[in-house]
């Protein structure tokens, strides 16, 4: 009754499904049976028990899908292959059947769109929380078949590195059995892998190369788009602002303030409810003020007007005193 319940075929109905192919046996059989149960009656289909959906579980599980992927080591390219993905979601929905359906929600939600190359499916996630899928196009699938090759051409050379070790141990054992012909094979054979080692290493350098250049064109784009945004952004920002308008709209909050100006001072001159007050009158009673003010004041001794004289030392007052005593005497 509160419509938190939705059946399986009516969610399936609802979602852009163009790339449903992938799950024929699991989701197009079953609403088949369903479709023809309801065109040829219940008595000709054998009933199966319906599927119901909790939408809002399924939108969570959805969101952790999402960020899963995001913060794993998949994320550094869109593309991704179905099963690398189902093996990363395996801990959060470990029936097959939930984990196409939390697909279907980020297909609805406009998050992932899923492609068959040569018979194996591979799924694009949208860059961003936010952010609406585009359709996987020739890049993605070339830049997801660079990093296959990566992947394959890792998995040789580690091979090859363990094949030899292995002729590197057989020789040791074969020399220390006497075999010497033996030994020298396998050290042949060690030589011949180290070589194949050494150009699978060239061409895993050229393939990262590549992949490199491609991650960082694509940060280029990004970066450009953000400037060809930001560029049209303060374009319409400064749509009307010229710099002779500039230039007029400064003079006239430079009139506006002096006019301001003008009026605080011509205000501040007015005398208010009438009591304006003369300017002589004012100076009148200053001088006043000034007389009263110096007839209260103390009365201090002239300045002396002989210059003083210059401090006496120590050898003329000892002569003085000695010419006193003399004199005494």
């Amino acid at each position: 009754r509160r419509g938190k319940l939705q059946r399986e075929s009516d969610f399936m109905a609802s979602v852009d499904s163009s790339w449903i192919s992938w799950g024929v046996g699991v989701f197009i059989l079953k609403p088949l049976k369903w479709t023809l149960s309801s065109v040829l009656g219940d008595s000709k289909i054998p009933e199966e028990e319906e599927v119901l959906i909790y939408v809002e579980l399924l939108q969570e599980k959805a969101e952790e899908v999402y960020r899963l992927y995001q913060n794993s080591a998949l994320s550094s390219h869109p593309v991704v292959a179905l099963s690398e993905l189902r093996s990363l979601c395996a801990g959060l929905c470990p029936e097959e059947r939930t984990f196409y359906l939390l697909l279907l929600q980020l297909q609805k939600e406009k998050r992932v769109t899923i492609l068959e190359q040569n018979g194996e499916k591979i799924v694009k996630f949208a860059r961003g929380l936010h952010a609406k899928v585009s359709p996987m196009n020739d890049v993605d699938i070339g830049v997801y078949q660079l990093m296959q090759s990566e992947q394959l051409l890792s998995q040789k050379v580690e091979s090859l590195s363990q094949e030899a070790e292995k002729c590197k141990e057989d020789a040791r054992s074969a020399c220390k059995a006497g075999k010497k012909q033996l030994a020298l094979r396998c050290l042949k054979s060690k030589r011949r892998t180290e070589r194949r080692i050494e150009e699978l290493h060239s061409k895993l350098d050229a393939v990262q190369g590549i992949l490199d250049r491609i991650y960082a064109s694509q940060t280029d784009q990004m970066v450009f788009n953000a400037y060809q945004a930001g560029v049209g952004a303060l374009k319409l920002s400064m749509k009307d602002v010229t710099v002779e308008r500039a230039e007029n709209l400064v003079d006239q909050i430079q009139e506006l303030c002096d006019t301001q100006d003008e009026v605080a001072q011509t205000l501040a001159g007015v005398g208010i409810n009438g009591l304006e007050t003369d300017t002589e009158e004012l100076e009148k009673e200053l001088d006043s003020l000034l007389q009263d003010s110096s007839k209260d004041s103390v009365e201090l001794p002239a300045v002396p007007q002989k210059a003083l004289s210059p401090p006496i030392s120590d050898a003329e007052l000892e002569a003085e005193l000695e010419k006193l005593s003399v004199s005494a005497g």
